[in-house]
């Protein structure tokens, strides 16, 4: 299965609105079921679009919160990986501040609990 960005504001804004939330130790991802209405997207392709939100209020410096970033995105694709049967879902990862300190295993272990936790294609 292949990562998508979620790209545009008024997507990521449907996505932070009606999607459901997961909390982990370490991210927060807001979820809804499907792809983004948008022309460029096949909604028929299996792939998981991923947007990521982290906030001034997390840290002041951008390459702090960019890290968050990078490594809450990297944790995700790692994970994806390794499964199979996921469906077409669309995620806003939100990191926490703990992101930056904790073990990349962590983000990891934070990542295979929210893939299991979403309903597989049926």
């Amino acid at each position: 299965m292949q990562l998508s960005r979620l790209r545009g504001r008024k997507v990521n804004d449907v996505v932070q609105r009606k999607g459901n939330v997961w909390r982990g130790k370490h991210m927060t991802i807001r979820w809804l079921p499907g792809a983004p209405r948008r022309p460029d997207v096949d909604p028929v392709t299996m792939a998981l679009y991923v947007g990521t939100a982290a906030s001034a209020k997390l840290d002041k410096s951008a390459v702090k919160r960019n890290r968050m970033r990078r490594r809450c995105r990297e944790a995700l694709r790692v994970s994806v990986l390794a499964r199979s049967n996921l469906t077409t879902v669309q995620l806003l990862l939100s990191p926490r501040s703990s992101s930056l300190d904790c073990a990349f295993e962590e983000l990891l272990a934070d990542c295979e609990l929210f893939l299991t936790s979403i309903p597989p294609h049926g």
